[in-house]
């Protein structure tokens, strides 16, 4: 029985990458690169006239954002499977693309021969995720308080910000370095998905107050 050949475009807007790609697909001979775009306006056109059976698409890209072209997509009623590939692992991206429609959520730092079968599972009508993905996915309905994600180390930094602290001063006051009271803090607001300190800090204080 023959089997059927899976056509696939790959939008990203690095040469590199996009050959990369290229090359671990070749491996497989039921998969045929029928096109490649470097942008969502490029990706789009080429949707429309191929219209194949998957999209690999990037998430942090010049012009038109994944997430846009993602829109895009959908919003024409382009039918192929739309499987995300991206360095992102924050949770922000990951729900914001899969609310918005996307068939997979797969990271680039994936072992090549599991991102090759999860783009032929992709391409099959599965939801594929990477593992992490997969465990924030799984996770997004129980985490009613976003604090208990955080360790008891970004929880005592967090504190110090809600008493408006700087690094330094945080740093001083839990005896570490002030580089790691950055990290701790890049970390937590990615955890609590906002995009400031200010921002962490209201939500701290409403959990205290509420």
């Amino acid at each position: 029985m023959e089997q059927h050949t899976i056509t696939l475009m790959i939008v990203d807007d690095h040469p590199l990458m996009r050959r990369g790609i290229r090359q671990l697909l070749a491996l497989e001979p039921r998969i045929e690169i029928v096109a490649e775009a470097n942008n969502g306006t490029e990706a789009l056109a080429e949707a429309r006239r191929l219209s194949p059976d998957v999209i690999l698409l990037d998430l942090n890209m010049k012009g038109m954002s994944g997430l846009d072209t993602l829109k895009a997509l959908r919003n024409e009623g382009i039918a192929s499977r739309i499987l995300i590939l991206t360095v992102s692992d924050a949770r922000s991206d990951i729900y914001a693309l899969v609310d918005a429609g996307a068939d997979g959520y797969l990271l680039k730092d994936n072992e090549p021969e599991l991102l090759l079968s999860q783009i032929l599972q992709g391409a099959t009508g599965e939801k594929v995720f990477s593992d992490i993905v997969h465990e924030y996915l799984a996770n997004r309905q129980h985490s009613a308080n976003p604090f208990r994600q955080l360790t008891e180390r970004e929880l005592d930094v967090l504190h110090e910000v809600a008493r408006g602290l700087s690094n330094k001063e945080i740093a001083n006051e839990l005896h570490i370095s002030e580089e790691t009271v950055k990290v701790h803090i890049r970390n937590l607001l990615r955890k609590l998905d906002v995009r400031s300190r200010v921002a962490a800090t209201v939500m701290w204080l409403e959990s205290r107050n509420g």
